[in-house]
């Protein structure tokens, strides 16, 4: 991923590109993600996430520290 990473504002069912680049890193395992592959992300946290698993992961753990 040659681009550099973008920076993203995430909205419900969409994100804005703040910064352009060709990838966001995940918030839980630090993986890369293509914009193009992007399906997963917390509007409240602003976080992005490798799947749909990794996305539950975030959001027990954070219903666990609430």
């Amino acid at each position: 991923m040659i681009g550099g990473e973008a920076k993203l504002k995430y909205l419900d069912g969409d994100f804005d590109v703040m910064m352009p680049g060709d990838f966001v890193t995940c918030a839980v395992t630090g993986k890369a993600i293509a914009l193009e592959d992007l399906r997963y992300w917390s509007v409240d946290r602003q976080e992005a996430y490798f799947d749909a698993d990794v996305s539950m992961q975030a959001e027990l753990a954070q219903s666990q520290n609430a």
